[in-house]
């Protein structure tokens, strides 16, 4: 089973995960263009069970624009380490640039339609979430989505909901 540590800036928090990501994505949503100052971001996402805080809990903080999206961050040198979905989609969000070793490969890009930055490759380009992600997370979580994201998520998206590729 793969091992990946990552820290912030500073080094004061230190995160371990033990177990592969169960899905690399890149997002282009407004929230995390902003939090993140980019034009785009990497989205790994691990199952909760299988990420530890090892050194600096005290030192994580956190901040939710919105409830069950947790941004957390070290209280010294304000370094992102991870968002917290365990409320919400049941998933941790570690930021695959803080894990050494660890190799960002995505499978897709979400949110595509609030893109500022366009890419030209091959990977499919989602207006906002896949419904593949949909069925994921509930079997991941063994739960259905909080109320109105079914509607958005499943009952509205399809396949051919797919951005046009640049």
């Amino acid at each position: 089973m793969p091992s990946y540590k990552g820290t912030c800036f500073c080094g004061e928090v230190e995160v371990e995960v033990v177990a592969d990501a169960v899905a690399q994505l890149v997002c282009h949503c407004t929230v995390c263009r902003i939090w993140s100052a980019t034009p785009m971001t990497g989205a790994t996402l691990f199952r909760p069970e299988d990420v530890r805080i090892t050194k600096g809990n005290d030192s994580l903080r956190r901040y939710a624009k919105h409830a069950g999206h947790d941004r957390c961050f070290c209280c010294h040198c304000g370094g992102h380490v991870m968002a917290d979905h365990q409320d919400t989609y049941g998933i941790i969000d570690v930021y695959a640039s803080i894990l050494d070793g660890f190799t960002f490969t995505p499978t897709a890009y979400i949110n595509y339609a609030t893109a500022v930055l366009r890419v030209r490759d091959s990977l499919p380009k989602y207006k906002d979430f896949p419904p593949i992600l949909v069925a994921a997370v509930r079997r991941w979580t063994n739960r259905s989505m909080p109320f109105g994201i079914n509607t958005r998520w499943s009952g509205n998206i399809r396949f051919r909901d797919v951005a046009r590729r640049d």
